[in-house]
């Protein structure tokens, strides 16, 4: 059936409005990436040369290596800590009905709403009070806190789109409960359980605010290293980092969706 003339127009006119907000979003990494290509050892855009010497410089850099794998390590332990505490909570919460219930879940999201810097301060704060010092088992607990509510809600879609009748036929022949656990449900959980440590360990690695308050010079993960080298240089070395911080993010996510189909998982499939 043909569309009438206004029913194009309010197509075109949508369709230009997401083209514009898209451009509005990205306009500014577009910038950085292409400063980043500057030879000269100022921000400038757009370069009247090209050079690739500040991406050396992003990984030859000390304090930015030394960064990484601080972070790498924080990264490993706090997504795989809140992959396991997130989704117990998440089956708990899903399947089971208690006293408190709705309040645990809502202390358990409530870091998607308070701004991390508060977290991080109440951390530090605490820290102090009990004589602890900003090692990484502090760095580890904030991040922890500050990733489970992923994991929980990446947990909780895909328990809700969990065919329970798989269960069901395994108790029918006789599996208790725990081996319908390991052999039925958590295999069938895998890739919403592989999805929330994904999006844990992204959100993770790229976590700042927070963890300038609960780091030291010891610690301090690559973000906090960028932070410290901004306040000492203006050179294009931070806009190649943060082409490497695009490119690689970008490469996880989409080969995460490729196997793991995470429309599904976050619930954004139109079925």
């Amino acid at each position: 059936m043909r569309r009438s003339p206004g029913a194009m127009l309010l197509r075109w006119s949508g369709r230009a409005v997401v083209a514009a907000i898209l451009l509005f979003v990205l306009l500014p990494g577009v910038v950085v990436a292409i400063s980043a290509f500057n030879d000269r050892a100022i921000l400038q855009f757009p370069p009247q040369s090209w050079s690739l010497r500040w991406f050396w410089r992003a990984f030859s850099y000390a304090d930015f290596a030394k960064g990484f794998w601080n972070g790498l390590t924080v990264t490993v332990w706090a997504s795989s800590i809140a992959l396991v505490i997130g989704s117990a909570f998440a089956f708990a919460i899903h399947r089971y009905q208690f006293v408190l219930r709705d309040l645990l879940e809502g202390i358990l999201l409530s870091p998607l709403i308070i701004p991390h810097y508060t977290i991080g301060l109440g951390m530090l704060i605490l820290a102090s009070q009990a004589n602890v010092g900003r090692g990484f088992p502090l760095v580890i607990f904030a991040h922890v806190v500050m990733v489970l509510p992923f994991v929980m809600r990446s947990t909780y879609i895909s328990l809700e789109n969990l065919d329970t009748r798989m269960e069901l036929a395994a108790s029918s022949l006789g599996a208790t409960p725990l081996r319908i656990l390991f052999t039925v449900t958590i295999p069938l959980l895998i890739p919403g359980l592989l999805s929330g440590w994904l999006f844990a360990a992204i959100l993770s690695f790229n976590e700042f605010t927070a963890t300038l308050f609960v780091s030291s010079q010891a610690t301090q993960t690559l973000p906090v290293a960028m932070y410290n080298y901004v306040r000492e240089f203006a050179d294009p070395t931070l806009a190649a980092l943060s082409v490497i911080y695009i490119v690689v993010t970008a490469t996880l996510l989409t080969v995460a969706n490729s196997f793991l189909g995470l429309g599904k998982i976050l619930n954004v499939d139109a079925h």
